[in-house]
């Protein structure tokens, strides 16, 4: 009786095999490079344009340092979030998603990847980004009652928190777009139910409704980014964890469609 040895099929599908397979697909997107350089670029010009026109004792003295120069991250977030939303939806738009699912039958690993290289591709950006805007920033205001280093306490902490929050924000997004499968649809969702709901909300008479809101995602990721407690917000602790159960809610909703749905 003889023995056959059996070999590794060459192309087995394998966790890192779809990592790397999606971060080839992200890099190899012109838009990705032009979407995240537009978010570098405008929160380092924000920050700039704050360092060069602010004056002790003016509108904005008593705003925390780290939140002031980094006033750009809104618009930066803008883009990011745009681009989690391709990430997944544009996927659909273009029947590219037919030939992921199709290299990788099982479904929900195609998603955690693209979540995966996601994340660790804006939080790096935008950490980088964050850092370079602060210190650039600080040479402006050395001067002022807005001069801070790195090494004062909570500065690292809110640069850190803020890349964060924005690469949450981000996700919640891209869980958005292949929850709704649609460009147009997402943005409108993220927009109205993100964005302005909670501002709509904040506007009601009740107690137990303005302390809903402290943990909706926009307002928990302004936590993170502030190196000094905002009035009235919730802690660093809490914030984190609500903007990662919102994100983690997005994408679990993302997954229980992409099982049952037809690509």
């Amino acid at each position: 009786m003889t023995t056959v040895a059996v070999t590794p099929h060459p192309y087995r599908v394998t966790p890192a095999r779809v990592l790397r397979s999606e971060w080839h697909k992200l890099r190899s997107l012109r838009s990705t490079w032009i979407t995240l350089g537009s978010a570098a670029a405008l929160v380092l010009a924000v920050g700039i344009l704050m360092g060069t026109t602010y004056t002790s004792g003016g509108g904005d003295s008593d705003v925390d340092t780290v939140v002031m120069v980094l006033y750009g991250t809104t618009l930066g977030t803008l883009c990011t979030v745009v681009l989690g939303i391709l990430v997944t939806a544009g996927e659909y738009s273009t029947g590219m998603i037919r030939a992921s699912l199709t290299a990788v039958p099982r479904r929900l690993p195609v998603l955690w990847a693209k979540a995966a290289v996601f994340a660790a591709t804006v939080f790096t950006v935008m950490l980088a980004t964050s850092l370079v805007t602060f210190v650039v920033a600080q040479f402006f205001l050395d001067d002022t009652d807005q001069a801070a280093s790195l090494t004062d306490p909570g500065v690292l902490r809110a640069i850190a928190g803020n890349a964060a929050g924005t690469t949450l924000l981000s996700l919640i997004a891209l869980g958005l777009g292949a929850l709704l499968r649609s460009t147009p649809g997402a943005i409108g969702a993220f927009i109205g139910g993100v964005m302005v709901l909670p501002e709509v909300l904040s506007m009601l008479p009740y107690e137990a409704v303005e302390t809903a809101v402290r943990y909706f995602p926009t307002q928990a990721a302004g936590v993170l980014g502030s190196a000094t407690p905002l009035p009235d917000a919730a802690s660093n602790g809490a914030a984190l964890l609500a903007l990662v159960l919102w994100a983690s809610a997005a994408l679990l909703a993302a997954a229980a469609l992409l099982r049952r749905r037809d690509a």
